[in-house]
């Protein structure tokens, strides 16, 4: 009996003992049973899943938890993304008015242009070039003007100060407050570059400060015949700052009798120095760089209710010309119109060449 139990405890652990598969791998015999090599497969097929579940899903994925027949289960779910509102451009003041729906026949983007023969004052072309608005850092060409007649020293070293940071716009300035630069250098870059830290350190440096400096730009706007403009501060960041086309073309025209006001508004770039550190400025008109252009004098300027703006003298087919173009939407806008002006000016019968521009102001009479 003995033998016969041992003898089916035998075979019941050989039936139960699964069948083992060899293999060589180098040197090295590894055995391993199909049991195992099932366990484990199943198992990596798990932790697959696993993974796969407890991955985030993409932006567009949404992962929900739902109730079937009383036990939880979780889906996922694509969905569209709805993109975020872009705010719509706040309107300027020529909007506003309406002044954007007024058609030309050069299709510009500008409500407001003039286009002016400095030799006879002729008016070659205009629109809407009477309405008064917002001409932002246009603004600065007067407070050049202001600057140069008053004789100041330019070589003075003037302090930025807390007192010119814009609390406005908030605009930013490379000028740290505590830079140190010379009159000169303010100047520069007030006018090539329309550095708004600049222009506000030379307004609060005038004798009278920023107040006695207002009233002089307001003074001289007057004696000019520029009755549809007000100043209210040496920058332009002001939207109360205000005039006209015609107005400005005979700031232009004025301003044009000085040559460091023509050269530092159009120098296509200059190295300044501030308190030791080198500052690199470029102009904000990138025509004043181009060989296709002979600009004598210039200004741009930018803020929302303003739109895009430039006050440009040049000669084009032996003709002095004055332009100003107001409330221009697009970057670019305000220099694409002068180019379609300067190709319109071309394309007419031209001034006799060689004839020089006449320094004398149109239609101005000097203190009247």
């Amino acid at each position: 009996m003995y033998k016969l139990a041992l003898g089916v405890f035998v075979s019941l652990m050989v039936a139960i003992t699964p069948a083992t598969a060899a293999r060589t791998d180098g040197n090295v015999k590894v055995s391993k049973t199909k049991k195992a090599a099932v366990a484990k497969k199943t198992r990596f097929k798990r932790r697959d899943v696993a993974a796969r579940a407890s991955s985030p899903p993409r932006a567009n994925v949404i992962r929900r938890t739902i109730v079937v027949n009383g036990k939880r289960k979780t889906v996922y779910q694509r969905v569209m993304l709805a993109r975020a509102p872009v705010a719509a451009p706040r309107p300027s003041f020529g909007d506003r008015a309406g002044l954007n729906l007024t058609r030309d026949p050069l299709d510009l983007a500008s409500s407001v242009a003039l286009v002016l023969d400095q030799n006879s004052a002729e008016v070659l072309f205009e629109k809407n070039s009477k309405i008064a608005l917002p001409i932002a850092s246009i603004t600065k060409l007067m407070t050049g003007l202001v600057v140069v007649e008053a004789n100041q020293d330019m070589n003075e070293i003037l302090t930025v100060t807390e007192d010119d940071v814009d609390h406005e716009k908030w605009t930013s300035s490379r000028l740290r407050v505590g830079s140190q630069l010379s009159r000169a250098s303010l100047l520069h870059i007030a006018l090539m570059s329309s550095e708004n830290r600049a222009a506000a350190a030379l307004g609060r440096n005038y004798p009278g400060g920023v107040a006695g400096f207002v009233e002089a730009m307001n003074a001289k706007a007057r004696a000019l015949g520029m009755y549809d403009t007000r100043f209210v501060d040496s920058s332009g960041l002001s939207s109360k700052n205000i005039s006209s086309a015609h107005d400005l073309a005979k700031l232009a025209a004025f301003a044009y009798h000085q040559p460091l006001l023509r050269q530092f508004s159009t120098d296509p770039k200059s190295v300044v120095a501030a308190s030791g550190r080198t500052l690199n400025y470029h102009n904000t008109n990138y025509l004043v760089a181009s060989p296709d252009w002979d600009i004598g004098l210039q200004k741009t300027g930018f803020i929302n209710e303003a739109g895009r703006c430039l006050v440009m003298q040049a000669m084009i087919s032996g003709r002095a010309v004055i332009m100003v173009f107001l409330d221009s939407k697009g970057k670019q806008s305000r220099t694409a119109d002068a180019g379609r002006v300067k190709r319109w000016l071309e394309a007419l019968r031209p001034a006799p060449l060689g004839t020089p521009p006449v320094l004398e102001t149109p239609g101005i009479t000097q203190g009247g």
